[in-house]
């Protein structure tokens, strides 16, 4: 057997545990052993509630657990580092929602922290500029009092940007650590970039300049989550680490010296900065809620109308010297890989990602999701389906066609998600 139909294999087996699962719904805070029995991601949340840490960790890394969970959620000042320009105070500020670790509260009309702006230039037969040099790609809203004393106000998009800008919401962060832990080659097998099977979908790896494979963002523009974590902490806090000591600039020119407080670099310890990324890699995904009969009927329609084609349900970790990481079948429902969604979503390009491509979402969390997509434009779940175009268009098609009854069913099933 492939490695590619193995996958898929596991896939579907793991809907067809999902459609024999019990019909009591546990509340959020249900001990781990009732959740065991109904899906691989129940069996790997250790404790009591959901938002702990894998089950299976050491004593020593549930006390690196412990330790991050406070840097996680540790508020900035300026006097400890922050800004001078910056998106939000602290992880927490914007992973908050259900709880640390989790996504934002995502509201467009807010203007607030949890959505951001992010801006690169593409020009069609050329290379695509992150807009490193002049301060992109993300775009700081926040400055801090001294740098507004200076009469210098939020981060402007570049104007070596191209239309359109970016809108981008806060995702969740649970089960990112087994994320990582999937090795390049199952994300490889699922690739079908010249769609040789003919279903519509030709999702491809995002390859970096280095050759390695990206995974993390919506773009998929990270190859490890300690990477992603290593920039987030500069890009929306301003707060240098032991993996980036660069500090942001204004449209490229260095700020003003004396409006950043703390003079040495970097502004977070090694030990601060290890403590916080083991938390992110140690949170464990979301068990999904038990099944009614819609939604184990909704199960089988998530397949048979083509989701399940890019947001695979299963995915297998690789060998890891963390046990609980190593070998573990988890349901993220993603398959980590780039596809059109069509000019309607489009907008900036990132790397090697063209402006009409994206990363599949993870799926597991969805129910905690206030807003969804990339740029918070969808308020519903079947919202978001119906905004699926490009090689998602067969899917929301089919989607479109189901009854009131098939329809019901499906969005059961993915609100246990």
């Amino acid at each position: 057997m492939s490695h590619r139909r193995r996958v898929r294999l596991l896939a579907y087996t793991a809907l067809l545990a999902a459609v024999s699962s019990c019909d009591q719904a546990p509340t959020a805070a249900a001990p781990a052993d009732s959740l065991a029995g109904e899906n691989p991601n129940g069996s790997l949340l250790a404790g009591g509630t959901f938002g702990g840490p894998l089950a299976g960790l050491t004593a020593d890394q549930l006390a690196l657990f412990t330790r991050g969970s406070g840097e996680f959620q540790r508020v900035f000042t300026p006097e400890t580092g922050l800004g001078p320009l910056f998106n939000a105070v602290g992880c927490a500020a914007c992973h908050e929602e259900p709880l640390p670790g989790g996504g934002g509260a995502n509201d467009p009309a807010q203007e607030g922290e949890d959505i951001e702006v992010h801006a690169t230039a593409f020009h069609p037969g050329a290379k695509c500029d992150n807009l490193e040099a002049v301060g992109g790609q993300v775009i700081q809203k926040q400055v801090t009092p001294g740098l507004a004393a200076r009469g210098i106000g939020p981060e402007p998009v570049p104007p070596e940007a191209t239309l359109p800008t970016a809108l981008r919401t806060t995702p969740d962060l649970f089960g990112f650590g087994l994320l990582d832990a999937v090795p390049d080659q199952e994300i490889l097998a699922l690739a079908d970039p010249s769609d040789r099977n003919g279903d519509g979908i030709s999702g491809r790896v995002h390859r970096l300049p280095d050759g390695r494979i990206g995974r993390f963002g919506r773009k998929a523009q990270e190859a490890t989550l300690t990477e992603f974590n290593t920039g987030a902490f500069v890009m929306e806090m301003g707060i240098t680490n032991p993996g980036l000591l660069i500090e942001q600039t204004l449209h490229g020119t260095p700020l003003p010296d004396g409006v950043d407080l703390v003079g040495a670099e970097p502004e977070l310890t090694q030990g601060e900065f290890d403590a916080a990324d083991g938390f992110v890699h140690f949170l464990a995904p979301p068990p999904r809620l038990p099944l009614d009969l819609a939604g184990r009927t909704g199960a089988v329609i998530f397949v048979g109308i083509g989701c399940a084609a890019c947001h695979v349900p299963a995915l297998v970790t690789g060998p890891s010297p963390v046990g609980a990481l190593s070998l573990k079948i988890f349901l993220p429902y993603t398959d980590l890989l780039l596809h059109d969604m069509g000019p309607a979503l489009a907008d900036i390009c990132l790397g090697d990602a063209l402006p009409s491509e994206f990363r599949t979402e993870p799926l597991m969390g969805l129910r905690f999701a206030t807003t969804l997509l990339h740029d918070s434009r969808a308020a519903t779940i079947a919202e978001a389906i119906r905004l699926h175009g490009g090689e998602a268009s067969r899917t929301r098609d089919r989607f479109l066609r189901l009854s009131t009854g098939e329809r019901f069913a499906l969005l059961k099933f993915l609100r246990s998600l």
